[in-house]
């Protein structure tokens, strides 16, 4: 584990600015290397430690559970979610051009409190109506406000698995800062989320870098901006993030992480969090530097949780050739008002005034986006084309 020996005084600063989200402001409302030789970090690589998909019993590895070709959901023998043309899969196998995938987005949601139940139906009832949904991603802060402590952690339950008995899909993990603790660099506890997928059906995280490519025409990057925010194993990250994103062929291409890179919350945007550029644990200036040269212009989409309100900004990175687009999704149990510094960023849509969460539904051609409040009510709708 990496220590840092910080003095009392920066310490303080960067907790104020830079580790604390907004637990303590709401109140009530509110390892790199993967065994095989190389750092891409992806689905089913094994270190033999125990961790998912690396052969050693856990999901993925072909030993009877899910996602391993073995008969059980997910695997193409025609359950729900497979590809095969049952509803809501995607009615196609992956790479076919007339497949249609359906998600969820949400993050900031660990808190086990009514909002996190109330987004959890109106999930349930959105992905009925629609015809099923295949997982959902999971943007960070799983476990306000101090993360777990062990893989045997209460909270697991509290805060996951009994706010969202009712939903059977696939949750895809990110970490977020309060995941490492409440000062954000308590780097041990990444390994107790990872371990838990061995015990949950739903929870599926093999480690805190990794790419979901299960699905038809897309690979999604699972990012870690909390890592970044430290300077923390940067090297490796952008080495598995560039190996990644130039390996794909899919037509859509999504990275997702915890911290935004546009906000008009109160952390803001990357580079410039809490409205001030230094330092940079607190501004975030190698998230920034990391997004700019391996996702502006190399993924079509960035999701991302942190600030808990739920954002559409206009503003993008790119080229000619491609251009990224950047939404936030963190209002998963709880919101926090709008801060707009500067004037703010144009926004096609944003709301602060309710949980919710993110419907998308991604075809070869098309990524459709609905907006929908706690209770299950329709916001806002947009898609991007190619």
């Amino acid at each position: 584990m990496r220590r840092f020996v910080l003095s009392s005084s920066y310490l303080a600063f960067c907790l104020c600015f830079a580790c604390a989200d907004d637990g303590a402001s709401e109140g009530a409302e509110e390892t790199s290397g993967d065994g095989d030789g190389d750092t891409n970090l992806e689905v089913g690589d094994g270190d033999g430690d125990g961790d998912p998909g690396d052969g050693d019993g856990a999901p993925g590895d072909g030993d009877g559970a899910p996602g391993d070709g073995d008969g059980e959901p997910g695997d193409g023998d025609g359950e729900p979610g497979d590809g095969d043309g049952e509803p809501g899969d995607g009615d196609g196998d992956p790479g076919d051009p007339n497949a249609m995938v359906r998600f969820i987005a949400i993050g900031d949601a660990g808190e086990g409190n009514a909002g996190q139940y109330n987004v959890a139906a109106a999930i349930e009832q959105i992905c009925a109506d629609k015809g099923g949904c295949e997982f959902v991603l999971y943007l960070g802060d799983n476990f306000y406000n101090d993360g777990v402590s062990s893989v045997d952690d209460d909270q697991f339950q509290t805060k996951f698995e009994m706010p969202y008995a009712d939903l059977d899909m696939p949750f895809w993990i990110a970490m977020g800062n309060h995941d490492y603790g409440e000062l954000s660099f308590a780097w041990e506890k990444a390994a107790y989320e990872i371990e838990y997928s061995n015990y949950s059906d739903k929870w599926t995280m093999p480690s805190t870098l990794y790419t979901i490519d299960a699905y038809p025409n897309v690979d999604i990057f699972v990012m870690d901006t909390t890592r970044l925010m430290w300077n923390s194993q940067t090297s490796e990250q952008v080495d598995w993030l560039s190996g990644a994103v130039a390996g794909s062929t899919q037509p859509w291409k999504i990275a997702i992480g915890h911290h935004p890179y546009y906000s008009n919350g109160r952390h803001g945007n990357a580079g410039n969090y809490e409205n001030l550029p230094w330092p940079p644990q607190a501004a975030g200036t190698t998230v920034k530097k990391v997004m700019d040269e391996q996702l502006c212009g190399k993924v079509d989409l960035y999701l991302a949780g942190h600030d808990h309100n739920r954002q559409w900004v206009q503003s993008t990175c790119g080229d000619a050739f491609k251009t990224t687009h950047f939404i936030v999704s963190g209002a998963g149990c709880k919101t926090t008002g709008f801060e707009h510094y500067g004037g703010g960023n144009p926004v096609y849509w944003e709301d602060d005034t309710t949980p919710g969460l993110m419907l998308l539904e991604l075809t070869s051609t098309k990524i459709h986006t609905e907006f929908y409040d706690m209770h299950g009510n329709f916001e806002f709708e947009r898609d991007i084309t190619k």
